[in-house]
C-alpha cells in the first residue's frame, strides 16, 4: 500500500503524504477515485489565500462529489501549512470528493474536518494556484495518483 500521491497540478507537481493510520476509509476513497480519474481536469475551485485550496468538484462550483459520502474520521493532525483535509457540507459525515490543502494556520478547524494527507513537496505550486472564489481563470489539476 503506497504512502504517497502524485498531484499534476498546471502549475507543478505536488507530493501527498498520506495519514492512513489518521484517517483510512477516507485514504482509501481518495486513492480509489484519483485512480479511477475521477480529478483529471478538475479545477481549484476555491483559493482563499492565506488560508486554503480546494478541490474535486466534478461541476466546478463546490456542490459536486461522487455521490458516495464518507463517515468523519476526525483525528489529532493539526490543519498546518501543507495539511489536506476533506470538505464537507454541514454534516460531519457529507464529505466526498472534495479536499482542500492548507496555505497557513487554520486550526480553528481541528477536529472538526477529516485531515488526511501533508504536502511533502511542491507546496510552492499550490501556493501559485489562481486564487478566487471561484478564480476568473481557475488551476486545473492535470492528474491525480497514488505514486508508484
Amino acid at each position: 500500500m503506497t504512502d504517497k500521491m502524485i498531484l499534476e497540478l498546471e502549475t507543478g507537481s505536488v507530493t501527498i503524504e498520506l495519514l492512513g493510520d489518521k484517517a483510512p476509509h477516507h485514504v482509501a476513497r481518495i486513492k480509489e477515485l484519483a485512480d479511477e480519474g475521477f480529478y483529471d481536469g478538475l479545477t481549484l475551485h476555491r483559493v482563499i489565500d492565506g488560508f486554503m485550496a480546494q478541490m474535486g468538484c466534478p461541476i466546478g462550483n463546490g456542490t459536486g462529489g461522487s455521490g458516495q459520502k464518507l463517515k468523519a474520521e476526525f483525528n489529532d493532525v493539526s490543519h498546518q501549512r501543507g495539511v489536506v483535509s476533506m470538505a464537507r457540507a454541514q454534516d460531519p459525515n457529507s464529505g466526498d470528493s472534495q479536499f482542500f490543502i492548507c496555505f497557513d494556520d487554520a486550526s480553528f478547524l481541528d477536529g472538526q474536518y477529516t485531515a488526511w494527507g501533508r504536502v511533502s513537496e511542491g507546496m510552492e505550486n499550490v501556493d501559485a494556484a489562481a486564487k478566487g472564489e471561484p478564480p476568473a481563470t481557475p488551476t486545473k489539476i492535470l492528474k491525480f495518483r497514488t505514486a508508484a
